[in-house]
């Protein structure tokens, strides 16, 4: 099990993204559904954001409409929060002024069902302001009994080192799956082993690419945020899908399905040498998705190597963004 500020909650989460930033988001009886299910299967711990939807309509509204009807699941989940955007937009803002301003708006949006935040991350790193700086304005807020803890998402092991000399950090969110692995070979990996730091795995399943719902690039709906991805192009999709017929094998001979593998293959990098501890945040809106992904494969060491045979021998056709939202990417 893995621990955040001093809570059990591994060992898998939930990440709320898909419930509202999406262009047709599901609406609130779906979404309910599919947050009593990740709850009643054990993920205790949420990801959302200020940033997930509009100022008008986003995951801190929907947590705080859940937690109005449920009262009694609002002390069972811990909450990490993205924000520190300007308002209204993608722009990182680490400034002073911005920082209050979106921890005060998250704890706002959830009063009275949520007196505190349990973590609290930028989404991506203001150039302009040194992650020092930022990381003390959060740890304010730390020090007053708003925040649990800090967490960092998108960074350097260069920024996480800085951050952690200004305050504890909690948590580094960052992208891992079976065709996102940079952070083994970047030293993210290494650096939150070495300061204990455990890591949060968003799009573990590589954004459903590894869930085998889109088997053909038309299978993507026209209007789907997927689009935005280059490895979800037309000209890369193919290329990719070589991955999940290999997983999907692997899913056969043991019984389980591919999804289950996948995040098999995330969470066995726990207790491995010079390994941090790591917590995939698979997100869903189905609660037959949610009891699948909160079931991972248990896999062998043989299992594992066969995994990382294919890795090695596989390279995602296109980037994890596309090039205008990649320069916020692990300052």
């Amino acid at each position: 099990m893995v621990k955040l500020v001093g809570k059990e909650v591994g060992p898998v989460g939930y990440g709320l993204m898909g419930l509202t930033w999406r262009r047709n988001p599901i609406n609130q009886e779906g979404a309910f559904e599919a947050m009593r299910s990740a709850l009643s299967n054990g993920a205790v711990f949420w990801n959302g954001g200020e940033i997930y939807g509009t100022a008008e309509r986003n995951s801190l509204h929907l947590l705080n409409e859940y937690f109005t009807k449920y009262p009694e699941d609002a002390d069972k989940v811990l909450l990490s929060i993205k924000g520190g955007c300007a308002p209204g937009e993608l722009r990182p803002d680490g400034s002073k002024e911005n920082i209050q301003r979106s921890i005060d708006e998250c704890l706002k949006h959830l009063s009275p069902v949520k007196k505190s935040l349990d973590l609290f991350e930028c989404a991506r790193v203001d150039t302009n302001v040194p992650i020092e700086d930022t990381i003390s304005y959060i740890d304010e807020y730390v020090k007053a009994g708003k925040l649990g803890g800090i967490s960092l998402s998108e960074v350097s092991a260069k920024t996480i080192r800085k951050a952690a000399a200004v305050a504890k950090i909690s948590a580094v969110e960052v992208e891992l799956s079976l065709w996102s692995t940079q952070i083994f070979e970047n030293g993210i990996a290494e650096a939150c082993a070495e300061l204990g730091i455990p890591i949060v795995a968003y799009s573990p399943l590589g954004r459903g690419f590894l869930t085998g719902e889109y088997r053909k690039w038309e299978d993507i709906p026209k209007d789907s945020n997927l689009h935005m991805f280059p490895r979800y192009s037309k000209e890369n999709f193919d290329q990719n899908l070589v991955l999940l017929h290999q997983v999907e094998e692997i899913a056969k001979k043991k019984g389980v399905t591919a999804p289950q593998i996948a995040l098999g293959w995330v969470l066995a990098h726990n207790g491995k040498p010079g390994m941090p501890e790591i917590i995939p945040i698979p997100g869903a809106t189905r609660a037959s998705r949610i009891e699948e992904n909160t079931q991972p494969a248990q896999l062998s060491d043989a299992e594992f190597d066969e995994l990382n045979g294919i890795l090695s021998k596989f390279e995602a056709a296109g980037g994890r963004y596309a090039p205008q939202m990649s320069h916020h990417l692990e300052l």
